[in-house]
C-alpha cells in the first residue's frame, strides 16, 4: 500500500463467512445456499416502473384473461387516465388488440382511445381502418353503429375514402340507430373534406332523408342540412310548403329534443294564407302542454313568427300578439316555478320581452314574480327587474310594499334594485292616480334612514321621479338640506345637489347649504358632484340672484381653472361667457336652466329602447334575449347566419288556379315539391267569426271550440262506391306508386275526441270509406282508409290521424289512384272531405 497515493481507495477481496455457502455463477446473479432467499433477476437489471407501463403488461396478457369483468376493468383503467390527461399514446398497438371482441362495452372504450389519439398518431390511426370497416358491417347494429360513429370521428383527411361507402350503406341500413349515425357522420364529413362531400352529392340524400319512417333520423338530418347550409342564401336548409306539412303532420312523433329541430323551421316558412296560419298555430298548441322549455318557447316564437306573417294591418297584428301572450303566459309560468336556477333565468328574461312587447298581459300573475329567500341572487335580480312592468292601479300597492320589504336587504344590490324599482314604477306612471306620491313620499323617508346605500339610490330615484313630475318638488324638497350632511357616496350626493338646485325656489337655506361646498371645492374629488353643483349654482342664480352671485363668481372661477376634467372647465367657461354677453335670461338663459319640465308619457331618452326591444324580438328565444343585445354584437362575422324567411314567392296565389311548381324555391331535387293545386281548396277554410272588438277573431281557438269548417254541398254526380275491397299488399304498392308530392293534405272539424277505433270506422263504413288497418297510439289514433268513386273510378288512398288531447281534428292525406289532371283530383278529393266531414261531424 505504500505505493499508493493518499487518498485513493482500492477494492478490497470479499470476504465471504465460512457459514454463507454463496455460489458465484458466472454471467448472473449470486444465488444463495439452503436457507437463503433468492435475489430476483429485476434487482440486476432495469426496472421499468410506472402506470402506463403496468397497464401494457396487463393489456398484453389481455387474450388469455379470462375473467370479462377483468378484461373491461384494464381497458377501464386506460380510459381513467386518458381522461385524467396521462399520456397513454404508447399503449396504442395494445388497444389495437384488444378490438377484437365480441364485448360492446369494451369496443366502445376502445372505440373513444382510437378517436382520442387518432389525429396525434395517424399512421398508427390507419392500423385500424381495416377493423372498424368490418364491424361496420357487423351483425348487431350498435356494433355497426359505434364502429361508423368512430370511423368518421378519427378526423383525418386520409381516411375520406373510407368513409363514403360506409356512409352510404349506413344512411340504407335497416336500424335507426346505424341511420342516424350515418346522418351525423355525414356531417363530420363535411368539415374534414369539403369538396369530397359535394362529389358525393349528399346534400340531395339527407333532403330524402327527411321521409326517413324514424323522427330521430329526421331531426338528425334536419340538424345537418341548417349546419351545412349555414352560410347559404338560405340562412339554412330550404324549405317550402311540402316539406313543412310533411314535418308538421309528424310533429307528435318527435321527442322533445327533435321536436326543437322542428319547430325552429316553423319561424321561417311564410303562410299560404290566413287560412294555413292559424291551422299550423293549431297543430303546434299541443306542444305548449309538454314540460320542454326549449319546446315551449320555440312554439312561442313561431306562434309571432305566424302573427307577423298573416297579419293584415298593425292594429291587427298587436291584437293576435295578445292573444298568443295570453295563450302561453300559463304554461311559462309552470315552467318557472318547477325548472332550474338556470332555466329560471333564461324563461324569466324571455317573459321580460313578452311583457315589453304585450303591456299588462302578465299583470295578474306578479305574485309570481315575487322573490323567494331560496332563489339564487341573479333569478332575484331579474325579478325585482320584471315586477315594476307588470304594475298596474289594481297591484301597484302590494308591490310597492313588497319592494319596500327588500329595501333593507342584506344583499345591498336587492335594496338598490328595490329602490330603482320603485320609481320606474313612479316614472313608468302605471301605477295610478297618487302612486307617484307616495313613492315619492317614501324616498323622502329612506333618506332620513341610516344606511348609506339606500340613502344614495333614493337620492337617485328623487332625481328621475322629479324629471318626470315636476309636480312632486313639494314632496322631495322637505328633508334634501339635512340629507346632504349625510350622505357620502358619489353618486347620492350628486343627486342631492341637483334637487336642491331644481327645488331652490322652495328651499330657504339652498344657497348657503351650497356655498359650504364651494368653499371646500378642492376637497371633492368626483366630477359628476363638481358638475352638479355648478349647474345647481347657475339655476339659483336666475331664482335667486342677490344671494348667489358672488358664490357662483367664485365657483365659476375654480371651475374654470380646474384641470381635473375637461368637459367641467368648458362647461364652466361656457356658463362664464354667456353671463357676460349681457343676454336676456327670460330669451336665451332661462330655457337651458328650466327646472319646471313635464315630460309627460314621453320617456327618457337614454331609456327610449324601441329599436332595440323590436330587433331583440326579431331574435326571440336566443342568446340575444339573454345577453339584452342583437346577434351582430357577440358573435363574429364568419359565424353570423342570415334569417331569411321562404317561399317568397309561394305556391297557392290568391284567385289562381294553377302556378308553376318553378315558383317553389328549389330546395333538393329529390324531395318531393308542393302539388300543383288551385288556392281555395289548398286548406280547409276556417269559419270567420267575429272578435268582441271587430278587429281579429279567436285566432288560435283557444277561448271557444272551433266551428266545422263551412264546405259548399257535394254534386248529385260524386258517390262512392259499395263493396270494395283491397289486400294490404294492394294497398301498401298503390300508395308507394303516388309521389308524395301528389299527395293533398286536409283537416275534419270532429265534435269530440272518439273513445275507440270502432267508433270512427263504423261511421266512415256507413259512407263507403273502408279501413284497411287501425291503430291506438299513446298520443293519438291513426288510420288506413280507402274510398272508390262510382261514376270514375277513382280509387282514394287515405292516411289519417286523430289527436288524443287538445283540439277534436282529424289530419287527413289522400292520394288519388287516376290519371286525371290535379285539378280534377282537388275536387274530387274536396269531395270526399266532405263525406267524411258529415260521417263523423
Amino acid at each position: 500500500m505504500s505505493g499508493v497515493p493518499a487518498g485513493v481507495h482500492t477494492a478490497q477481496p470479499v470476504q465471504f463467512p465460512p457459514h454463507a455457502n454463496v455460489n458465484v455463477s458466472v454471467g448472473g446473479p449470486p444465488t444463495g445456499g439452503p436457507g437463503v432467499a433468492p435475489v430476483p433477476d429485476s434487482y440486476f437489471t432495469e426496472s421499468k416502473k410506472g402506470e402506463v407501463n403496468e397497464l401494457r403488461n396487463l393489456l398484453r396478457n389481455f387474450a388469455t384473461e379470462k375473467d370479462p369483468k377483468r378484461k373491461r376493468d384494464i381497458i377501464k383503467k386506460v380510459i381513467a387516465y386518458m381522461t385524467l390527461g396521462i399520456d397513454v399514446s404508447r399503449l396504442f398497438t395494445e388497444m389495437m388488440l384488444a378490438i377484437e371482441t365480441r364485448d360492446l362495452v369494451i369496443k366502445k372504450m376502445v372505440y373513444l382511445y382510437l378517436c382520442n389519439y387518432a389525429y396525434s398518431h395517424p399512421e398508427l390511426a390507419q392500423m385500424c381502418t381495416n377493423t372498424l370497416q368490418k364491424d361496420c358491417g357487423n351483425d348487431d347494429p350498435m356494433v355497426r353503429g359505434l364502429a361508423l360513429r368512430s370511423l368518421c370521428s378519427l378526423n383525418l383527411p386520409q381516411m375520406v375514402e373510407y368513409i363514403s361507402e360506409p356512409l352510404r350503406k349506413a344512411l340504407q341500413d335497416h336500424h335507426a340507430y346505424v341511420r342516424k349515425t350515418g346522418v351525423m357522420g355525414i356531417l363530420k364529413l363535411y368539415h374534414l373534406d369539403k369538396e369530397s362531400f359535394e362529389q358525393c352529392g349528399f346534400v340531395d340524400i339527407l333532403y330524402d332523408m327527411l321521409r326517413d319512417v324514424d323522427s330521430s333520423v329526421v331531426a338528425n338530418a334536419i340538424m345537418v342540412l341548417n349546419e351545412i347550409m349555414a352560410k347559404s342564401p338560405n340562412g339554412g336548409m330550404a324549405i317550402n310548403r311540402a316539406i313543412m306539412l310533411h314535418l308538421l303532420n309528424r310533429i307528435h312523433e318527435f321527442s322533445e329534443f327533435d321536436l326543437v329541430q322542428v319547430l325552429e323551421l316553423v319561424p321561417r316558412y311564410i303562410p299560404a294564407n290566413a287560412d294555413e296560419g292559424f291551422q299550423i298555430m293549431n297543430l303546434l298548441d299541443p306542444v305548449l302542454r309538454t314540460s320542454s322549455c326549449a319546446a315551449v318557447l320555440a312554439t312561442v316564437r313561431a306562434f309571432l313568427s305566424m302573427a307577423d306573417q298573416i297579419a293584415g294591418s298593425p292594429e291587427e297584428c298587436t291584437e293576435m300578439k295578445q292573444q298568443v301572450v295570453s295563450r302561453v303566459k300559463a304554461p311559462l309560468i309552470t315552467l318557472v316555478a318547477s325548472g332550474s336556477s338556470e332555466v329560471q333565468y333564461v324563461l324569466l328574461k324571455q317573459i321580460e320581452s313578452l311583457v315589453e312587447l304585450c303591456p299588462g298581459s302578465f299583470d295578474d300573475e306578479f305574485r309570481q314574480f315575487y322573490i323567494r329567500y331560496h332563489e339564487p341572487t341573479h333569478v332575484k335580480f331579474l325579478k325585482i327587474e320584471i315586477i315594476p312592468l307588470l304594475a298596474n292601479p289594481d297591484n301597484a300597492p302590494d308591490i310597492v310594499n313588497e319592494l319596500g320589504e327588500m329595501v333593507f336587504d342584506q344583499n345591498t344590490r336587492i335594496s338598490r334594485l328595490a329602490v330603482r324599482s320603485m320609481a320606474n314604477i313612479a316614472c313608468r306612471g302605471n301605477g295610478g292616480p297618487g302612486c307617484a306620491e307616495s313613492i315619492a313620499q317614501r324616498m323622502v323617508e329612506l333618506l332620513d334612514s341610516n344606511v348609506e346605500h339606500v340613502q344614495s339610490e333614493a337620492a337617485t330615484a328623487l332625481t328621475l321621479m322629479l324629471r318626470k313630475h315636476a309636480d312632486l318638488k313639494p314632496v322631495a324638497s322637505m328633508s334634501l338640506v339635512r340629507t346632504l350632511k349625510y350622505v357620502q357616496e358619489p353618486m347620492g350626493k350628486a343627486s342631492i345637489i341637483y334637487l336642491i338646485g331644481e327645488c331652490g325656489d322652495l328651499i330657504q337655506e339652498a344657497p348657503y347649504a351650497l356655498e359650504k361646498l364651494i368653499d371646500n371645492y378642492d376637497t371633492i374629488k368626483d366630477v359628476a358632484v363638481k358638475h352638479q353643483l355648478l349647474n345647481a349654482c347657475l339655476k339659483l342664480f336666475f331664482l335667486r340672484p342677490p344671494e348667489v352671485q358672488r358664490m357662483l363668481g367664485r365657483l365659476l372661477h375654480k371651475a374654470t381653472d380646474d384641470v381635473s376634467s375637461q368637459d367641467l372647465h368648458d362647461r364652466a367657461l361656457l356658463y362664464y361667457r354667456l353671463l357676460r354677453s349681457g343676454a336676456d335670461p327670460k330669451t336665451i338663459l332661462a330655457p337651458i336652466v328650466q327646472t319646471n319640465h313635464n315630460l309627460g308619457e314621453r320617456v327618457f331618452t337614454e331609456d327610449d329602447d324601441a329599436q332595440l326591444r323590436t330587433e331583440l324580438m326579431e331574435e326571440f328565444n336566443t342568446l340575444a334575449t339573454v345577453y339584452g343585445k342583437a346577434s351582430v354584437n357577440f358573435i363574429r362575422p364568419e359565424f353570423q347566419v342570415v334569417y331569411k324567411k321562404m317561399p317568397a314567392e309561394h305556391p297557392l296565389q290568391e284567385n289562381s288556379a294553377t302556378v308553376g311548381a318553378g315558383h317553389v324555391p328549389v330546395a333538393p331535387q329529390s324531395m318531393p315539391q308542393p302539388a300543383v293545386m288551385p288556392h281555395e281548396a289548398a286548406i280547409t277554410p276556417a269559419p270567420e267569426a267575429p272578435a268582441p272588438d271587430g278587429l281579429v277573431a279567436d285566432l288560435l281557438g283557444f277561448d271557444a271550440p272551433a266551428a266545422p269548417p263551412v264546405q259548399a254541398a257535394p254534386p248529385t254526380s260524386f258517390s262512392l262506391a259499395l263493396g270494395v275491397t283491397m289486400t294490404g299488399d294492394e294497398y301498401q304498392s298503390k300508395w308507394a306508386a303516388i309521389s308524395d308530392a301528389d299527395a293533398i293534405v286536409s283537416t275534419v272539424a270532429l265534435s269530440n275526441v272518439p273513445a275507440t277505433t270502432g267508433e270512427v270506422e263504423s261511421k266512415l263504413a256507413s259512407y263507403s270509406v273502408v279501413t284497411m288497418a287501425s291503430g291506438e297510439l299513446p298520443a293519438e289514433f291513426k288510420f288506413f282508409l280507402y274510398a272508390k268513386e262510382a261514376s270514375t273510378g277513382n280509387l282514394f288512398l287515405i292516411q289519417s290521424n286523430i289527436g288524443k288531447a287538445g283540439e277534436p281534428l282529424m289530419i287527413v292525406t289522400v292520394k288519388v289512384s287516376s290519371d286525371a289532371g290535379s285539378a280534377n283530383q282537388q275536387q274530387q278529393v274536396d269531395h270526399l272531405i266532405q263525406e267524411i266531414q258529415k260521417a263523423l261531424g
